[in-house]
């Protein structure tokens, strides 16, 4: 499998109002191909440390280590490049633009990329609505459709550039019952048939318990699952 994702010694400092220690030495790996959820009371730190493994918080002390090399210390314009190629990312809220289309909204990551045609990308816009089953809906306007289904289409925007990592904060929060257990199914699928490592912010304890492995944070330490 190997290591793909490797967190050493990760502290993170908020100044402002008075110093708050919110990360306290966090090391931890994800192997390749591995699903792993993260877990934790709210102000325990889970969010704040998924923006620093996904290269969008750099202001933190330690080392971050992805595919091998050394990202701390990068640039933004180095960052910008390896998060839009290597790491797909999924919020609570699915952050489409509304006045696009389902399949605008999907093709605009690898749009900014630059690395393919525009044929090219759209061809690979309808793969990925169709690995999620929502390719019927590519001409909608992204207004017009449920929320189970908007959350699909901000999935398969995630991978449109075929990232390494799939991470999450909070992906089935906004959710019924019926649309997470979607999300929690096409995300094994993601793993079993793609071989996708998933990293996921969750509060949902019955999607956590089915990951491969779940990190426990508690006043922004790690207290288990790092093994």
């Amino acid at each position: 499998m190997g290591i793909l994702l490797e967190a050493q010694n990760i502290n993170k400092h908020f100044r402002k109002p008075v110093d708050f220690h919110v990360l306290q030495d966090i090391s931890f790996a994800v192997q390749r191909g591995e699903f792993v959820s993260i877990m934790g009371k709210s102000g325990s730190g889970k969010s704040t440390l998924l923006y620093i493994l996904s290269t969008l918080d750099t202001d933190y002390e330690g080392r971050l280590w992805f595919n091998g090399e050394l990202l701390t210390g990068k640039g933004q314009k180095q960052l910008s490049k390896v998060r839009n190629q290597h790491i797909g990312f999924v919020f609570q809220f699915h952050y489409l633009l509304l006045e696009f289309s389902v399949l605008e909204n999907v093709m605009l990551p690898a749009q900014k990329l630059g690395a393919k045609t525009h044929l090219e990308i759209e061809k690979q816009a309808h793969k990925s609505l169709g690995m999620l089953g929502i390719e019927h809906l590519g001409k909608k306007k992204a207004s017009r459709i449920s929320g189970g289904e908007k959350q699909r289409v901000a999935i398969a925007r995630a991978l449109i550039n075929k990232p390494d990592i799939l991470m999450g904060d909070e992906p089935t929060g906004n959710l019924d019952s019926f649309n997470s257990e979607n999300v929690f199914q096409i995300f094994k699928q993601l793993k079993e048939e793609e071989g996708l490592s998933l990293l996921v912010v969750t509060h949902d304890g019955d999607f956590a318990r089915r990951t491969d492995r779940i990190i426990t944070m508690e006043d922004g330490r790690i207290i288990g699952g790092n093994g």
